[in-house]
């Protein structure tokens, strides 16, 4: 390599150099930009997460307060619809 080729590569380096950094401060840009999204998404999960906690602890209270009740009117529904799968449609009684 010779001092003409050297003296070309000067500002071809210094303009690499520019170009480095610029591309650098972008990415910079970027990761702060992606930062604060992540913080917005986990903020509106963790209310997300609250409400659905809140609806839980409902649920829970409603079926520990009539927790047999539930049970058993679900036991009448199933029976109910024994009965009504054994009827025809129109038919009062099973087996008329």
């Amino acid at each position: 390599m010779g001092p003409g080729e050297i003296g070309a590569l000067i500002p071809i380096f210094g303009i690499s150099a520019g170009i480095l950094a610029i591309w650098t401060s972008h990415q910079q840009k970027m990761a702060k930009i992606q930062a604060k999204d992540t913080a917005e998404k986990a903020a509106l999960y963790a209310t997300n997460n609250t409400e659905l906690e809140a609806r839980l602890r409902v649920l829970e209270r409603i079926v520990t307060d009539k927790g047999y009740d539930v049970a058993t009117q679900i036991e009448a529904l199933r029976d109910a619809r024994k009965v009504d799968a054994l009827l025809g449609p129109g038919d009062k009684e099973p087996g008329r």
